[in-house]
């Protein structure tokens, strides 16, 4: 759960949902240290140990790209907590997964090709709802297929190419997103079948008698930077992961719920079954809009 409750909140009015939606990113908050540090990295080991082939995946070649990740982390966490240990990559280890291991974020490494840019490394112990499997050593087009307008041939797929050929090692950016789970859960695969499943006519998977305390807001905060060295692209990705009924108690939670339901009503139907809450969607409507009223 985030440390101080609803950190991040893209779904208060201050984003549109399925839009690309980025912003300058200032490097002295590049990545996000607070007290879920220790129970977010212990997770990440229980992944290594107990799933190591579906939270890492390397393209050969990447080695020297990785320890440029490695080390623009170790020079980060020097300046920004120094009281913090380096990480070092063992003999053996990939210098990602060393990296990743240090931080709260997922990494994973963009490099350019023949078809775009394409997924070619990347440690990611709390997916929101894709596989690293799937998506491993593919394209951005073919990434994004599932995602309503950002597939093959969309306006989206060609400017996301374009900003990614374009950003500047100096102008690093930031967005973030939002989706709604029913467990607490930060690892949270879900494969192209099962993605199919739960856009259908899926029974509702929160409770109906108590759909706030059942929901839980997942919150992706994401950051795009360019290596100086490699020329490729660091893809970062924390989590945040919050109990819907946490808006009652926060300071703002009425205007936050209010904006929230209306994002949820203003998705259209390909949006909402993406996000898989087309049988949902009424029954935390309501919830938040009950929130709003308090």
């Amino acid at each position: 759960m985030s440390e101080a409750g609803l950190a991040r909140t893209p779904y208060d009015g201050s984003a549109t949902p399925f839009t690309i939606g980025l912003k300058p990113l200032d490097l002295a908050g590049w990545l996000e240290i607070d007290a879920l540090r220790a129970p977010y990295l212990a997770e990440k080991r229980r992944l290594f140990a107990e799933r190591p082939g579906d939270v890492f995946a390397q393209e050969a070649g990447t080695d020297d790209a990785q320890r440029e990740v490695l080390d623009l982390i170790r020079d980060y966490l020097e300046t920004r907590a120094p009281d913090l240990s380096r990480p070092e990559a063992r003999a053996g280890e990939p210098a990602l997964k060393a990296a990743s291991l240090a931080v709260q974020e997922d990494l994973v490494l963009m490099r350019r090709g023949p078809e775009g840019w394409r997924l070619a490394a990347a440690s990611l112990c709390f997916p929101s709802s894709w596989s690293l499997a799937e998506k491993f050593a593919r394209p951005l087009r073919d990434i994004h297929i599932p995602v309503p307008g950002f597939g093959p041939g969309t306006r989206n797929e060609a400017l996301i190419e374009r900003i990614f050929d374009n950003l500047a090692v100096e102008r690093p950016v930031e967005r973030a997103n939002w989706s709604l789970q029913n467990n607490p859960a930060l690892y949270h695969p879900l494969s192209a079948l099962e993605r199919g499943i739960r856009a259908g006519a899926e029974p509702t998977r929160f409770d109906p008698a108590a759909p706030a305390a059942s929901a839980f807001i997942r919150v992706e905060r994401q950051t795009l930077r360019r290596l100086p060295r490699s020329g490729d692209i660091l893809f970062t990705i924390r989590i945040h992961l919050d109990p819907m009924g946490k808006l009652r108690a926060h300071p703002d939670g009425a205007r936050l719920a209010s904006a929230f339901a209306a994002q949820l009503e203003a998705l259209g139907d390909s949006e909402i079954a993406y996000k898989g809450l087309a049988a949902d969607r009424d029954l935390l409507v309501a919830a938040l809009r009950e929130m709003a009223a308090l």
